[in-house]
């Protein structure tokens, strides 16, 4: 039996992460320009990371030999969010923060529920905690969360939503949720991830935080990687209850989020111009890649985030044909939609640039 015959069965049968192929490799892959390359893959913020953000992570390169202290931050979410500081987990991007979940409450003989087409970190997380995943089938390519509450078990311990979910872009009206959380028994904790809430219209959006007093078992997580423009920096948040948090934190890695992450959040949290102009260019942007896609008569799916799914036909191809153009978005077939690709919502002219390449590759 070779050594790694010898891990642990349920991360043996992992399937990883795959990121959004980076921009370098593809100029190594098709010897092209990397100035010609347009990347609209990983739903990254196109106008950069906040201005008030960089001056700040230049600033803190001066004290870079300390260790991190995240006390300002938490300081300042707290505030921000009209909770107690105890309350705030900080994580290595929220994809730490949802690991973190599952390394404090999944273990062999445990599951955890999830949607079908929900973010491939939900499934990886439950897995590698030992724990069984429950997958639901996904109505309207978006979460049911009717048939969620009923796939519940006595061993489940988790629940994992993502609003606005990725890689489908679809959207749980917060009275909807609001009434499945009470229906959700007290012991099974439910994870609200909200990477795109700053992408929501105002009249979707919703204190979700504030609910954490009277459903306990709720954590709500957010990203600055998105609107904020700090993807490269990882650095994320969750809110919960104090035990929660608390549990959370037990397992947190030392120092998980590093000097020039939390000046570039702080900063980045008040940067309220950058955040409006990033939100306008984004609904620009929607209504230009669904103009566009609606002209070259593909389906897509209505997004409330940064991103917009449509069916290709014979996805994979028309991702090849893209990419030997320099035009990289997302193939997820891994998400159980073959046909489908997703694209983010870049600048004006790096839509019109996918919008005329897409025409090319079919």
């Amino acid at each position: 039996m070779s050594l790694v015959d010898q891990a642990l069965p349920h991360v043996r049968v992992l399937s990883p992460y795959q990121p959004g192929k980076p921009i370098t490799e593809l100029a190594r892959e098709m010897g092209l320009p990397v100035a010609r390359i347009v990347k609209l893959a990983s739903n990254e913020n196109p106008l950069g990371m906040s201005p008030r953000a960089r001056l700040a992570v230049q600033a803190a390169i001066a004290g870079i030999e300390r260790y991190p202290d995240p006390f300002a931050l938490i300081q300042a979410l707290a505030e921000r969010h009209a909770v107690e500081p105890g309350q705030i987990v900080l994580g290595n991007g929220s994809n730490d923060v949802l690991d973190l979940v599952a390394r404090a409450f999944l273990d062999s003989g445990r599951s955890a529920v999830f949607s079908q087409h929900a973010f491939a970190v939900y499934p990886i997380a439950t897995l590698s905690a030992g724990a069984e995943g429950i997958i639901v089938p996904a109505r309207h390519f978006g979460h049911d969360l009717d048939a969620m509450a009923a796939a519940i078990r006595p061993d489940t311990r988790v629940v994992w939503i993502a609003n606005p979910n990725n890689p489908t872009g679809t959207f749980l009206p917060h009275p909807l949720l609001h009434a499945f959380l009470a229906k959700v028994p007290a012991d099974v904790l439910v994870v609200l991830d909200e990477a795109y809430n700053e992408y929501l219209e105002p009249a979707d959006r919703h204190d979700t935080i504030a609910w954490i007093k009277d459903f306990p078992n709720l954590v709500v997580c957010r990203t600055f990687s998105k609107i904020y423009g700090l993807a490269g920096l990882r650095i994320g948040y969750g809110v919960a209850s104090a035990g929660v948090a608390e549990l959370m934190n037990r397992v947190r890695q030392p120092f998980n989020c590093n000097n020039l992450a939390l000046a570039a959040a702080q900063a980045a949290l008040d940067d309220h111009v950058f955040v409006a102009e990033s939100y306008a260019l984004n609904r620009q942007g929607m209504e230009q890649l669904v103009s566009g896609l609606k002209r070259l008569g593909l389906e897509h799916i209505p997004s409330h985030a940064n991103f917009v799914t449509f069916k290709a036909g014979d996805a994979k191809a028309v991702n090849q044909k893209l990419l030997r153009q320099g035009v990289i978005v997302r193939p997820i077939d891994g998400y159980g939609m073959p046909e489908w690709l997703r694209v983010s919502i870049g600048t004006e002219p790096e839509n019109a640039r996918f919008l005329e390449a897409l025409a090319q590759a079919l």
